[in-house]
C-alpha cells in the first residue's frame, strides 16, 4: 500500500510553511502529497490547486492530488484552467479528486447552493471534463495543448450509494478516514471492488502529539489488508516526525 500525506493548515506564522512541509513529506519517503479544502472553519486551511503548485515547484517525484476539490463551488472553467497549469508545473504527477461536500460552511461563504450541490456537482463535472478534453468552456475554446488533453485522473470523494458510481465512472475513489471507522471503509471497499472498482485511497487520517504509533501501524495495515491501494494521513505539528509515520507501512 502506497502512503501519502497531507499538508497542513496554514502556520500564519511561517510564511514559508506550505513549501518546508512539501519538501519534507518528499524527503521522508513518502509516495503522495495532498491537499484538503476546507473554508468558513474557524481556521483558514489553504486553497488546495494553489497550494499543490507551489508544492509542485519544490517536489519532483511524489503524486499530487486534491483530497478532494468540492466542485460545485467554483466555475468549471476556473478550475479547468488551473488543473491545467498545474500539469504544466508538475506533468503526470497531478490528480484530481472531486466531490460535492458535506460541511454547509463552506458553500456559505461562496454563496453557494449546499441543497442543490448533488445536482451542481454532476453539472459542473460534465463542463469540467469537456474543456479538460477539448477545451470548450461557454461559448469559446480556451485551446488546451496536446499533450494536455484529457486532464488528470479524476478521482470520486464519496460515500454511500454513490460508492459504485466512482467505480464505473471515475479513475478511482477517495473514502474519508476522519469519518468513517477502518471497519466501515473496508466494507464499503467490498461494495466498490465488486462493482468494478480500480485505485482506492482512504484519505485524512489525523495524526496528532497523541496518536500512539503503534496503534496507527495496526490501523493502517488494516486498511492495507482490506484491500486500499493508498492511506493519506495528515500529521500536524507537535505530533510523530514524518520520517516516524512514513517508516509504519
Amino acid at each position: 500500500m502506497r502512503l501519502g500525506a497531507l499538508l497542513t493548515p496554514a502556520d500564519v506564522s511561517k510564511p514559508h510553511h506550505l513549501v518546508e512541509e512539501a519538501k519534507a513529506i518528499e524527503a521522508a519517503g513518502f509516495d503522495s502529497l495532498w491537499s484538503a479544502h476546507a473554508m468558513g472553519r474557524g481556521f483558514m486551511m489553504h486553497d488546495p490547486l494553489t497550494a499543490l503548485a507551489a508544492a509542485a515547484a519544490v517536489t519532483s517525484r511524489v503524486e499530487l492530488g486534491t483530497a478532494i476539490l468540492q466542485l460545485p463551488i467554483y466555475h468549471p472553467t476556473d478550475i479547468a484552467l488551473k488543473v491545467l497549469t498545474l500539469r504544466q508545473i508538475a506533468g503526470d504527477r497531478v490528480l484530481l479528486g472531486v466531490g460535492a461536500g458535506s460541511t454547509e460552511s463552506d458553500y456559505v461563504i461562496h454563496e453557494a447552493d449546499f441543497k442543490n450541490r448533488f445536482s451542481d456537482f454532476d453539472a459542473s463535472l460534465t463542463k469540467l471534463r469537456q474543456t479538460l478534453s477539448t477545451g470548450t468552456a461557454g461559448g469559446g475554446n480556451i485551446a488546451v495543448p496536446p499533450n494536455l488533453q484529457g486532464g488528470p485522473p479524476i478521482f470520486f470523494g464519496t460515500w454511500g450509494r454513490n460508492v459504485a458510481r466512482a467505480a464505473t465512472e471515475f479513475d478511482g475513489w477517495i473514502a474519508s478516514g476522519m469519518h468513517r471507522s477502518p471497519e466501515e471503509c473496508a466494507e464499503a471497499l467490498a461494495g466498490y471492488r465488486e462493482a468494478g472498482g480500480g485505485r482506492a485511497v482512504v484519505s485524512t487520517i489525523l495524526v496528532t502529539a497523541e496518536t500512539d504509533l503503534s496503534a496507527l501501524k495496526d490501523r493502517l495495515q488494516g486498511y492495507q489488508h482490506a484491500g486500499f491501494d493508498d492511506a493519506v494521513v495528515m500529521i500536524y505539528p507537535g505530533g510523530p516526525t514524518f520520517e516516524q509515520v512514513r517508516s509504519l507501512v
